[in-house]
């Protein structure tokens, strides 16, 4: 193999089988919490396209994708390996994307779960200001790029044009200690832009410009539902808010890749292989065992034959001569 080679080979994403194996900040309440979002809005006939600013390696776009109806759109926008529009992002991408960070590896995620790409801006996300998406068009939007306040602010300025009336909108990182500004964008558009609070999780805020009242309530109706999830509510400068925490675990999992039957096959075959690696060391190591035994004892059978050696050589240095061919004629006769 060329070093050409060996570098593709090296570099050439790997495939997965689940969804946890697609890199990235993406917990399960809050995939569960997508899927709910989604699956309520289409059980209630809501049609829109759907949009996420800043998608990584995949993980939330491809959950996202599998509520995609016939007839609606999904935009991804990303920088992926582009250069950033500032020096700011551009740190703030070195320190935490850059590496693992491109479109090749994102667009082989995505179609190890389904079967066609999303649309992909490959821009920074002020590239979707302007009019450039239909206003009201949209019925979900994930907001996950630049964590800077003068990024996100015009982000959230993007959905709110592009948002449908009903619509929901998912803000990541509204209150990590190293995501400040997205923290001051969330909240200034609650309390100046009319943005209201739907669900908290730890990482994600999700919310509307419609009224928050109906998803409010059907969330507190699944309290109970799921024993490790803690769902409640609490009011906020006038605003009605839930909070989901804990897991959710016993929640059905999402759909495995194309890949899975394939990576399982394999995964059996390579464990098959360190078995049978593993009984042959195993056989090598007791036959190496047997061997030091068989010449310990010999070992000790041969010290213990040793005193009486000793004994004759001994005897023969020590007695007279005659006796001593008499004993050796003795012997023969």
């Amino acid at each position: 193999m060329t070093d050409t080679a060996l570098s593709t080979e090296q570099q050439r994403p790997a495939e997965p089988a689940v969804l946890d194996d697609v890199p990235g900040w993406f917990w399960d309440h809050d995939r569960h919490l997508f899927e709910w979002f989604l699956g309520r809005q289409e059980a209630a006939g809501f049609r829109g396209d759907l949009l996420e600013m800043g998608a990584y390696l995949g993980r939330s776009a491809i959950v996202i994708g599998s509520h995609l109806q016939p007839g609606e759109g999904f935009t991804v926008c990303d920088l992926f390996d582009s250069d950033a529009p500032d020096d700011e992002n551009a740190a703030e991408m070195d320190m935490s994307y850059r590496k693992s960070l491109t479109r090749t590896a994102f667009e082989a995620n995505y179609l190890s779960f389904h079967d066609r790409l999303p649309e992909i801006v490959q821009a920074p996300t002020s590239a979707l200001a302007g009019g450039r998406l239909p206003a009201g068009a949209f019925r979900f939007i994930h907001i996950d790029a630049s964590h800077l306040y003068e990024h996100v602010a015009p982000d959230l300025e993007v959905a709110r044009t592009a948002l449908a009336p009903q619509g929901v909108v998912v803000m990541d990182d509204y209150r990590s200690a190293h995501t400040p500004g997205v923290a001051a964008a969330t909240w200034e558009a609650v309390f100046n832009h009319g943005l209201k609070p739907v669900v908290l999780t730890d990482t994600k805020f999700y919310g509307t410009w419609g009224d928050p009242g109906a998803a409010q309530r059907d969330l507190l109706a699944r309290r109970g539902t799921l024993p490790h999830c803690d769902i409640s509510s609490e009011a906020l400068a006038g605003h009605r808010l839930v909070r989901v925490a804990g897991s959710s675990e016993g929640a059905a999992p999402f759909p495995v890749s194309r890949h899975y039957a394939r990576l399982a096959v394999e995964a059996e075959r390579r464990e098959a292989e360190r078995a049978a690696r593993e009984a042959l060391h195993e056989a090598e190591r007791e036959r190496e065992a047997a061997v030091l035994d068989l010449t310990e004892r010999r070992a000790r059978a041969a010290e213990r034959r040793r005193p009486a050696n000793v004994a004759k050589r001994v005897a023969g240095d020590l007695l007279p001569p005659v006796v001593t061919s008499a004993i050796r004629r003795a012997r023969r006769d």
